[in-house]
């Protein structure tokens, strides 16, 4: 949808710079430019973001970076030359706020670090994102998505027991850490509003997945005896029913505690199943579980369709869930209701493109805006009129200098 009311949007006024590639660094800027954020988006020559060359590609522009950097100003700069970072620091002294996600000691190579800029600019608010956070004994080193599942134990958690480890295939640590990062900048502004101070705030990916941990921690560190939580393949060994059940056609999720065990056996018609001293209490369901597992998929194997499972579940209020695939949530109508598939059109492309929706929905401002998808450097001269009130011969000299780069696109 289209922005219509003339309700200022909540960050409207707030001018970020943007020194961010891939995914969680672009995470947190592209949730602030949907609720109005200016955001100035710097790339380094020649190629700008890495993620430009990310597939699949529509009219020579990359799908996967036009959902990652909607909506942002491009200001393509060569960090090597002097006369850049002197036009950085003064371009800083207009913002509120920085986020950065580039490896570890970067910013500061650049004097583009905290400590540098602080100086220029006391109030400003900068966000590091990266895999380790920037202090610790592992600060110093480099990682990705992959790595910081590893790291942080969500690997050992996830797979068969007596399997390898596996990962989660879609990038959970980068966006999970975009989001901690979007949502610390907020109560760093009201912080702000109150203090008049800004701050440094140090987002690790690494940090973010260990605090996903609701109950291994505390298990582990606490059980009277030694205990070991380990990956549990389709059902968990500890409740039940809990975990993934073969369907008449698919995949089907359930998860029943003691306040909804009674309706999965009135679901399939085995009442007697809800008194039975194999599955009457949380501890003897657990010990009983693949005799469980197997009265239910027998149950299931006996229906003509998954939708009569599903249906036969929600009406005694059974926790449960089809396993979509991704195609599969494409035309959910549940998916479309929420806005969660949601088509955007991109200046480049002559039709309109799928990404996923904006997952917070806010009663004030409840349409989406407009965004576009600049190419490399198609802002310098705007940014570096309206922020610094260069001149177009000024600007011109940049050029032939090579501080600034635009590209036609892509």
């Amino acid at each position: 949808m289209s922005q219509t009311s003339h309700t200022p949007r909540m960050l409207e006024g707030v001018r970020v710079l943007d020194f961010t590639q891939y995914v969680a660094g672009p995470t947190v800027t592209r949730m602030m430019a949907e609720l109005g954020a200016e955001i100035i988006k710097v790339e380094q020559t020649p190629g700008g973001d890495p993620s430009r060359q990310i597939p699949v590609f529509k009219n020579r522009r990359s799908i996967y970076y036009l959902q990652h950097n909607r909506g942002k100003k491009s200001l393509c700069v060569d960090f090597s030359k002097p006369e850049t970072i002197d036009m950085l620091h003064d371009l800083v002294k207009t913002v509120d706020i920085v986020v950065e996600n580039y490896g570890p000691g970067v910013m500061k190579k650049r004097q583009l670090d905290y400590e540098a800029l602080s100086k220029i600019h006391p109030k400003l608010i900068m966000l590091s994102i990266s895999a380790f956070g920037r202090t610790g004994p592992l600060s110093d080193k480099v990682g990705f998505d992959l790595i910081a599942q590893a790291f942080s134990g969500l690997m050992h958690m996830t797979g068969e027991p007596d399997r390898p480890p596996q990962f989660v295939n879609m990038a959970i640590a980068d966006v999970n850490a975009g989001v901690h990062g979007f949502a610390s900048l907020g109560y760093a502004l009201f912080h702000r509003d109150r203090t008049g101070r800004g701050q440094y705030i140090d987002i690790a990916m690494v940090d973010a997945l260990y605090h996903m941990h609701e109950a291994n921690v505390q298990f582990c560190a606490n059980a009277k005896s030694e205990f070991n939580p380990i990956r549990c393949g389709t059902h968990n060994k500890g409740l039940a029913p809990y975990g993934v059940f073969k369907g008449a056609e698919g995949w089907i999720a359930i998860l029943a505690g003691d306040l909804q065990w009674a309706g999965l056996p009135r679901a399939m018609g085995r009442e007697d199943l809800i008194e039975d001293p194999r599955f009457s209490e949380t501890r003897n369901r657990a010990k009983h579980s693949d005799e469980l597992v197997a009265l239910v998929e027998a149950w299931m194997a006996t229906q003509e369709s998954d939708q009569a499972i599903l249906d036969a579940l929600a009406e005694q209020r059974v926790p449960c869930a089809p396993v979509l695939s991704v195609r599969d949530t494409l035309t959910h109508p549940h998916f479309i209701a929420r806005e969660m598939v949601r088509k955007v059109p991109d200046a480049g492309i002559d039709h309109d493109v799928t990404i996923p929706g904006f997952p917070i929905k806010f009663s004030e401002n409840k349409e989406l805006p407009e965004l576009w998808t600049a190419t490399r450097g198609q802002d310098n001269g705007e940014v570096l009129k309206a922020a610094l009130g260069y001149t177009d011969e000024q600007i011109q000299s940049l050029e032939q200098q090579g501080v600034i780069q635009a590209a036609q696109a892509s």
